[in-house]
Parts: C-alpha cells; sequence; structure tokens
C-alpha cells in the first residue's frame, strides 16, 4: 500500500537515528532528568518551608499564609492540564519544557529577591518565632510580587511535569527490545531522582533556609534552575522531536458534542440485539491504528447516550483516502465513546481521593504551626530540627513500608486472596483512606496534648509526638496515591495515560482548595462570644484539635462514600487485539456488539 509506504518512512525518519545511535536513547537523560529533578527540587524546596517564611518574614497569620499556601497549591496542580493539552496538540514537548523552564527560573528569581532585598519585606523583623507571634502587614506591592513569583513557577510546573516523562519516553524506540528496556529503566531513574530531590529539598535545603540565610536558601535552587536550563539546550541535539498529533482532549470534547447533536436519535435497549436488520443502523467502528498490542473497548451499555455519537447518519461522510470522519465533531468511533465513558467511570472514585489530600496537605500548614511551638531539639542537644524538615518521616514510612509490603506481604496476600497484586487496587485505595482519618484523629490527640501542655504548665512538647500521625499520612500515601496512580493508568487506554497522570495532580490541586475553603469557613465561623476562633494565630489560644477532628469526621463520610463508590464500579472490559500498522480500511460494525 502506498500509505503504508509512507507510514514507514515517517517511522524510519522518526527512529532511524536512534537505531543508528546518533541521537534519543540514554545520552539524552542527563538533561532531560536533570531538568525534572531541579525543577521538582525547586518547588519542594520552596513549599516545604513556605509556611515558615510566610510567617517568620511576611509575617502572615496562620490562616492567611495556609490560604496562600492552598491556593498556590491548587494553581499549581492544575495548570499541568493546559501544558499537557498545549504540547498534544500545538507545539510540542520540547518547547513547552523550554519555556516553562524558562518560567520556573523567573519564578525562583523572584523568591530569591524577596528574600534578598529589604524592601520586599515588612520593615518590622519578627522576634517571636518559636510562639509564632509575629505581628505585621505586608503591603499590597510586596504581596503582589510574592504571587508574581510564584505564578512563574505555577506556569513553569504546568509545561515540565505533564511533558518530561512522555519526552523522555520519546527518546526510545518502543518497537525494540532494547528500546523497551529503557523505557522501563527509564521510569525506575525517573522516580529515583524524583525522591533523591524531595529528600534534599527536605533537608539540606530547609536546613540553609532556617539556619543561614532565606536568601541563600533561594538563591541555591534558583542557580540550580539556571543549570537545569543549560543542560536542557545542551542536549538538543541529541533529541528526538516527535510532532504534536492532536491532544486527547479534544477527542473527548467531541464525543459529547456529536452526542448532543444526534440526541434525538433512538437508542437499541439492548446492545445484544441491535442493530436489527429493520432499523438499519450503523456504527462507527474502525481498527485501530498503531504498532503494538492496544486495548480495544467494545460497546457498553453504561452512559449509552454518548452511544449517539458514533451513529452513522445519511449525511456523516467518511474521508475516502484514510476512513476518518470528514466532521469529526459529528461522528466518533465506539473506541472514543468508550474511552469518554472510561474517564466518566473514573471520576467518583477519584473525587473520593481528594479528602485524602486534604489531609495530607495539613503537613505543609498547620503541622508546621505545631511544630513551631514545640521542642525541636534532638536529646538535649543545641541542634533544632527545621519545622519543613518533619515530612521526612512521612517520606521514609513510603519507602519502608512499600519496600515490605511488596516483597513481603504480597506474595502471602496472593497466596490467600488468589489475586495477582494481593489485594485490588480498590482495597487498597480504601485502606488509604482509613489511614488518613486516623492520622487526623492522632494529630487532634496530640494537638490537645501539646495545647494542655503549653497553657497548664508552660512547657513545649517534643517534636517526636508529631512521628505518629506523619507515619499514618506516609502509610495513607503508600496505599492511597500510590493504588491511585496504578488505578487510573490501568482502567485508562493506552492513549489516555496522559489524563490519568494529569488527574492525580488535580487531585492535590482539589485538595488544596477544598482545604482553604474549610479553612475560611472554620476561620469564619468560630470564635464567638469573645473567644478566638479554632485558627487564631496564638496557637496555645485556640482549637487546632477541633480542627484536625473535623478533618477526620469529613474523611469519615468520604470513606463511606468510597465504599459506594467502589461497590458499584465495574471495571473496563478490553479485546486485546493485534493492530495493523498502516491498515486504512473502516469497519462499520452491523449488529457485532
Amino acid at each position: 500500500m502506498a500509505s503504508s509506504s509512507v507510514k514507514e518512512a515517517d517511522d524510519e525518519k522518526q527512529y532511524g537515528d536512534l537505531k543508528s545511535r546518533k541521537h534519543g536513547g540514554w545520552k539524552t537523560m542527563p538533561y532531560i532528568l536533570g531538568n525534572e529533578t531541579f525543577e521538582r527540587l525547586a518547588s519542594f524546596g520552596l513549599l516545604a518551608n513556605f509556611m515558615v517564611y510566610l510567617r517568620t518574614e511576611y509575617h502572615m497569620d496562620q490562616v492567611s499564609a495556609t490560604n496562600l499556601i492552598n491556593i498556590w497549591v491548587g494553581v499549581t496542580n492544575f495548570t499541568p492540564l493546559l501544558g499537557a493539552f498545549l504540547s498534544d496538540a500545538y507545539v510540542g514537548r520540547f518547547y513547552v519544557i523550554a519555556v516553562s523552564s524558562f518560567a520556573s527560573f523567573l519564578g525562583m528569581l523572584t523568591l530569591t529577591l524577596t528574600a534578598w532585598i529589604p524592601g520586599l519585606l515588612p520593615a518590622v523583623p519578627c522576634k517571636a518565632q518559636e510562639e509564632a507571634q509575629c505581628l505585621g502587614a505586608t503591603s499590597s506591592a510586596q504581596l503582589g510580587i510574592l504571587i508574581m513569583g510564584l505564578g512563574f513557577l505555577s506556569i513553569g510546573t504546568g509545561g515540565i511535569r505533564p511533558c518530561s516523562i512522555p519526552f523522555g519516553v520519546d527518546q526510545f524506540d518502543h518497537t525494540t527490545e532494547e528500546g523497551r528496556r529503557g523505557i522501563n529503566s527509564y521510569y525506575n531513574w525517573y522516580y529515583a531522582t524524583l525522591a533523591l530531590a524531595i529528600m534534599l529539598a527536605l533537608t539540606v535545603v530547609v536546613y540553609i533556609q532556617n539556619n543561614v540565610s532565606w536568601a541563600l536558601g533561594f538563591g541555591i535552587l534558583t542557580l540550580l534552575m539556571l543549570g537545569a536550563i543549560l543542560l536542557f539546550f545542551i542536549g538538543t541535539k541529541f533529541y528526538i522531536y516527535i510532532k504534536p498529533e492532536g491532544s486527547i482532549f479534544s477527542s473527548i470534547a467531541q464525543v459529547f458534542v456529536a452526542s448532543y447533536k444526534k440526541r434525538r436519535l433512538h437508542l437499541h435497549l439492548n446492545l445484544n440485539l441491535l442493530p436489527s436488520s429493520t432499523d438499519g443502523q450503523v456504527y462507527y467502528d474502525p481498527p485501530l491504528k498503531g504498532s503494538v498490542l492496544a486495548s480495544k473497548l467494545p460497546l457498553t451499555n453504561e452512559y449509552r447516550l454518548l452511544n449517539k455519537a458514533a451513529i452513522i447518519e445519511e449525511g456523516d461522510e467518511l474521508n475516502p483516502d484514510d476512513g476518518t470522519p470528514l466532521n469529526k465533531w459529528r461522528l466518533c468511533s465506539i473506541q472514543q465513546i468508550e474511552e469518554v465513558k472510561c474517564l466518566l467511570r473514573v471520576l467518583p472514585i477519584w473525587a473520593s481521593g481528594i479528602m485524602c489530600f486534604t489531609a495530607m496537605v495539613q503537613q505543609g500548614t498547620f503541622i508546621i504551626s505545631q511544630a513551631l511551638s514545640m521542642d525541636r531539639h534532638i536529646a538535649g542537644s543545641k541542634f533544632r530540627i527545621p519545622p519543613g524538615s518533619l515530612p521526612t518521616i512521612s517520606l521514609l514510612t513510603i519507602g519502608v513500608w512499600v519496600t515490605i509490603y511488596d516483597r513481603n506481604l504480597v506474595p502471602y496476600l496472593r497466596k490467600i486472596t488468589k489475586h495477582e497484586e494481593g489485594i485490588t487496587l480498590l482495597q487498597r485505595m480504601g485502606i488509604g483512606l482509613m489511614f488518613s482519618v486516623l492520622s487526623m484523629v492522632v494529630a487532634g490527640l496530640v494537638e490537645q496534648k501539646r495545647r494542655d501542655s503549653a497553657n497548664a504548665k508552660h512547657i513545649m512538647i517534643s517534636f517526636l509526638w508529631l512521628a505518629p500521625q506523619l507515619i499514618l499520612l506516609g502509610l495513607a500515601e503508600a496505599f492511597n496515591f500510590i493504588g491511585q496512580i496504578e488505578f487510573y493508568n490501568k482502567q485508562f487506554p493506552e492513549n489516555m495515560r496522559s489524563i490519568a497522570t494529569s488527574l492525580f495532580f488535580c487531585t492535590i490541586g482539589g485538595a488544596s482548595y477544598l482545604s482553604s475553603l474549610i479553612v475560611n469557613l472554620v476561620h469564619g465561623l468560630t470564635g464567638r462570644h469573645g473567644k478566638p476562633d479554632w485558627l487564631t494565630t496564638d496557637i496555645n489560644q485556640g482549637r487546632l484539635d477541633y480542627y484536625f477532628y473535623l478533618i477526620a469526621g469529613l474523611g469519615l463520610i468520604n470513606f463511606v462514600y468510597f465504599l459506594i463508590c467502589a461497590t458499584k464500579y465495574r471495571y473496563k472490559k478490553i479485546e486485546i487485539v493485534g493492530v495493523e500498522k498502516f491498515d486504512h480500511d473502516v469497519e462499520l460494525t452491523l449488529g457485532k456488539h
């Protein structure tokens, strides 16, 4: 076939250099992984200690600081959707990463200037860090420059995070065994460098910020980001560049528009009986195109109104060259429709993860406030643990537990349940939800003890009292968050994996906004009749323990909601088919489903 020859020529042009070892492959990894690692190091190095920076340097009360952090984290975790769309549909991954890296650099440079130039901070220094009584007002100009820096960082994150993994995968030829091994190793190196970045951010960077200089701490991150940009552009002559092929978001929109346009069509009640020989309905069901095995989704009765988008009516013309619809906003394939259904089925499960993340985000806000009012010395020494380093306990818990779970518990559970993964992904996510609830209950009990000791005995209890709640939060992440990522990737077809990653980030963003809403409601509705509200600036006069109990109660309700959704959830059905690589013939489904 002529079209086959053309496609083969395109593939050879795209991967020929890789096979001759001139472009792509492992030689590109230092540049790609270096860029991603330094971006994560900058983001986590800022976020881990940002609550302390706002409280001590900008003199914000804990409610205002918490709201600012939650809003910024929310925006940052929704921007990857835009970055993924732009890279897939218009400019490609290289240019999105390049522009986003510059944005991250400008963001870190702006924040460094806020710590370096005295006029960008409130004039009166904070003299009461331990009691978190940092009084003072920040001018609108000072706050505006701070927000501008955070905005640049959000833009940078929105482009780098959704594109770095796919861009790295692009450098390997997935049609060869060597290329597939390279992709698997790349994933391992990606998560290894991510863990390294988080550990450095929570320890070395936080220590420099707290004990040496905020300007130096931010300045180091800025220089690292500049180095990441230089590394990334040095590697330009080695990269393989994949042209944008269109976005899955456009395909999703086409299904909804097409089904709306055909909303008046009649549908069969039973797919096993359709279509009958008398009604003449024909469904558009072309074979999948690609070069590897793919998951072909059969037509289902769920969300059946969307099925109308695949019915071929008079006037729905097909391109004679490749069999694609001339008007893609009026006729969609069964595969497109079922991909949208996969997304709709997952959304209720996804929503349950927001409350779990709401418990997690407390690590960067109110748990930091707790730590500021506790004794952070180690075994009576003069060295004090920086408050921003405490989430390391959760991180270490994840590393230890995942190793034990994967090597010891899964083989044992597999013998009992006869399930390949020991327990199902939904069961793992449910266990994680319960750990998040327990962590908030423990956080409330610890806060009650800390507050009573400070008010009645005038002593600060050890920061080690925070360890149980942080360990429980680590277990929640190990079960729920890792389970979420695997669940999304397995329940979405291959070409929707970018949405799986984006959904995970959106969960964090949604949790940040929900946390901000709860904080504002609690701040506005409590503390009447002359009493301070639960989240007042003086943590010893507030009732932060009640706030943690509230989060736990909402988490318990969310757990019940999750059980209902999990019970009703039906895993996707697939037909593994060998895809004819260059076949442009169109199969019209007539009575097949």
